[in-house]
């Protein structure tokens, strides 16, 4: 691995850390062995970080053989003792708070501000969570169902289970893919994206730090079509977890068939937000811009389409507009940062063809191009906001993940919340309105995983996360998502301790 200096060592204290390789395997760091480097790239600055060797197929089969090795001894743990061992990590993420900020800053391009005050938190939040659910693995009560039988059901861990994180909050996606995963008995292979694999292997070292097996949680940092693929197809995982694109999330599923793997997908969105005719304007605009640039718009369940009733239409798009303006980007590691750049240049290019496109067909309010200056560097992309487009339009279908709002009007409560399911998403939505009963309405026919009623984009460790339709299915977080990582056995006892003769006779007939 190597380290140019562009990177200081306030930035990334972790950087020497890291000279043994970017691959974690069996509570060790090690360098990957496929042959080809990859740089992370400082998305603010366009300067490398550092560069490393990818993972091939050989690194994810040692870390799967880790994890089954560790398996038998995890699984066997008592919830007890897993839940102390997540308690201390826990404990570890906060002692090494700033420096997991501050390297889930640098490599995503996210304000410092947010980093300390959400991702670090949330994520140490959902490990004290898993910490307690470790000791909450339920079965069904014993009962007499059939006769002179009695039957239990038991909760079993699953095996190995192997995970495929995304780049836009690498250490919360590595948490909400370890931790129900390792409280539930499981070891685990996470693959981060390439582009952001500082703070999962900081977790991943973390886990050893509080004292969690070798080879209990392993990282390896490759490509998709390389580590990734063999990780989804290797026959000694028997999970596959995936958070991604929609379209990735088909190629996942199709891979996990061929070996009937037990598969979780959180896929895309394009969370729809209805602001009915009597929701408080001022709160409504404020939640717009907060729920549609939240990380730079790179955010599945971000704001992406405001459908606003026709009277309140033309106020909520200047007032939008207006406030969007005021955002300041910057230097990611500045205290006056409110936004900064996207994840890669190719990223910020991808979501500057969709505003381009759409210029002939809509109207661009504000925003719809990158700043020049000293941000030019970087990946920046001003905050725009977009009108007028036809419900069928590909700004509006498709998923944009940029600092992008498109705002169009609606007439009637049937309209509006037919127009919020018009597409094959269902992750997330959001409904303004003061009416209780209007509000419950949108709570009940909105089809999307998370409703939220004059709010939007809070998340909470003991509530689930996932979607409906093209989403995906499974849930993150919550009791529902410790269950995913466990399978049920129906376990059945014989109350006569004598043979059952009868039983015999029944099927086979006098002998």
């Amino acid at each position: 691995m190597h380290n140019p200096g562009n990177a200081t060592p306030e930035r990334f204290p972790a950087h020497d850390r890291f000279a043994a390789g970017a691959q974690y395997i069996a509570g060790r760091f090690t360098k990957g062995t496929s042959g080809r480097a990859h740089t992370v790239t400082d998305p603010a600055t366009g300067e490398e970080v550092l560069t490393y060797e990818l993972a091939g197929t050989g690194d994810v089969d040692a870390a799967v053989a880790a994890a089954r090795e560790a398996f038998p001894g995890w699984a066997g743990a008592t919830p007890g003792e897993r839940s102390v061992a997540l308690h201390r990590l826990a404990a570890v993420i906060a002692e090494r708070a700033e420096e997991f900020a501050r390297a889930e800053s640098l490599q995503c391009g996210k304000p410092l501000k947010l980093t300390r005050e959400f991702d670090v938190p949330g994520t140490i939040d959902n490990t004290a969570f898993f910490a307690g659910a470790a000791r909450h693995l339920q079965g069904q009560s014993a009962g007499e169902y059939s006769g002179d039988h009695t039957s239990y059901v038991r909760r079993e861990p699953i095996g190995v289970v192997g995970s495929i994180a995304p780049w836009n909050y690498p250490l919360q996606m590595a948490a909400w893919k370890i931790l129900p995963a390792v409280a539930a008995g499981n070891t685990i292979v996470l693959k981060p994206a390439e582009l952001t694999p500082l703070t999962s292997l900081l977790f991943a070292e973390a886990c050893t730090e509080a004292g969690l097996p070798d080879g209990v949680v392993n990282v390896v940092t490759g490509l998709g079509r390389e580590a990734g693929e063999h990780l989804v197809g290797h026959p000694d995982v028997a999970m596959t977890s995936f958070t991604g694109s929609t379209a990735v999330g088909r190629r996942v599923a199709e891979i996990a068939t061929a070996t009937v793997k037990r598969l979780h997908l959180e896929l895309g969105g394009k969370a729809p937000f209805v602001v009915f005719d009597d929701a408080d304007l001022d709160a409504a605009v404020n939640g717009a811009v907060a729920g549609s640039l939240i990380n730079t718009g790179q955010d599945c369940t971000a704001a992406t389409r405001a459908y606003v009733q026709r009277p309140l239409y033309e106020a909520f798009v200047e007032r939008t507009a207006a406030l969007m303006e005021t955002v300041r980007l910057g230097d990611p590691f500045a205290a006056g940062t409110d936004l900064g750049p996207l994840v890669s240049h190719a990223q910020r290019d991808r979501v500057a063809a969709f505003v381009d496109r759409a210029r002939g067909y809509a109207r661009v309010v504000t925003g719809g191009e990158a700043p020049g200056g000293e941000l030019a560097k970087g990946a920046y992309y001003r905050p725009t906001l977009v009108a007028d487009a036809a419900q069928d339009s590909e700004i509006v279908q498709s998923e944009i993940f940029g600092p992008v709002l498109v705002v169009l009007p609606f007439d009637t409560d049937d309209e509006g919340i037919a127009l919020a399911n018009d597409t094959p998403y269902g992750l997330a939505a959001s409904a303004w309105s003061r009416d209780v009963y209007r509000a419950n309405r949108a709570t009940r026919e909105i089809e999307a995983g998370c409703v939220w009623v004059n709010d939007h984009i809070p998340i909470i460790s003991e509530m689930p996360h996932g979607g409906y339709g093209q989403s995906g299915f499974g849930k993150d977080m919550s009791a529902y998502s410790f269950e995913e990582y466990t399978q049920i056995k129906h376990v059945m006892f014989d109350n006569t301790a004598v043979a059952r003769k009868d039983w015999h006779r029944t099927i086979f007939g006098d002998r």
